[in-house]
């Protein structure tokens, strides 16, 4: 694509919105790269291209430029231009959702690699955040979802049996945990605790990670009326994947 398409298509998706200037100008770039028109890594006009093309001042310009870069649609580097960035995925902190449904949403594909579904005895630590008895039966699963084939997290989950009784005979390479758990005992109250890690080498493998990348934790207990349903370890690569947090103030 041409720059001087570029910035034609850029001026028909301004349109006549009642909004400031500047924010056209970055709800049409967002538009742009949403569509697909404008892919990753492409080199977006410069700003005085933009300027002379869209009949705006440099300082909307760079307004807008510098916004956008700051929310992560684009990227600057000095001397050589302004580029689309690679979106990342995102999870929600402080909600429990499913991961199939988050990556759907953002028009990709998920999938995903079963590694164990097994019943084992609780070690005391397990026992403890399922609130069971050490050397009781538990479930226990390792899975890897993929976003258009590649690896976004590792969940590797503890189930108490006696919630979720029938959790080993799921077919997960056609539903998630969440779907089948959010089902047989549906989610009263929930704990995170977030954390950045470095990977073991098998999960780095599981991952597909370089070996200096570095990882976001959710470590994630569930409850069904007064019962712990679940203990989940959620594990994402920390240059694939955000977490994204919202909350209300008062006053």
């Amino acid at each position: 694509m041409t720059e001087q398409t570029a910035i034609s298509q850029l001026a028909a998706a301004m349109g006549e919105q009642p909004a400031p200037i500047y924010v056209r100008v970055k709800q049409a770039i967002i538009s742009q790269i949403k569509q697909g028109t404008w892919k990753p890594n492409q080199r977006i006009p410069s700003e005085s291209e933009l300027v002379a093309n869209l009949g705006v001042s440099r300082m909307t310009i760079n307004r807008a430029l510098r916004e956008l870069t700051k929310e992560g649609f684009l990227m600057r580097m000095q001397g050589v231009g302004t580029f689309v960035a690679e979106s990342k995925g995102f999870t929600a902190m402080l909600e429990v959702h499913n991961i199939a449904e988050e990556i759907r949403a953002r028009g990709h594909v998920h999938s995903s690699q079963i590694i164990r579904l097994e019943a084992v005895k609780a070690d005391p630590e397990q026992a403890a955040v399922l609130g069971l008895t050490t050397g009781q039966q538990i479930f226990h699963s390792l899975i890897v979802h993929f976003e258009n084939g590649l690896a976004v997290q590792l969940e590797d989950r503890l189930v108490n049996p006696q919630v979720a009784p029938d959790y080993l005979q799921q077919d997960y390479a056609q539903e998630t945990p969440y779907t089948y758990l959010m089902n047989v005992a549906p989610l009263s109250a929930g704990e995170h605790v977030v954390e950045a890690v470095m990977p073991d080498a098998a999960q780095r493998t599981l991952l597909m990670m370089d070996e200096r990348e570095p990882c976001l934790l959710i470590r994630r207990q569930t409850w069904s009326d007064t019962t712990v349903v679940t203990y989940a370890r959620l594990l994402y690569p920390g240059t694939r994947y955000k977490l994204l947090g919202k909350f209300r103030g008062h006053g």
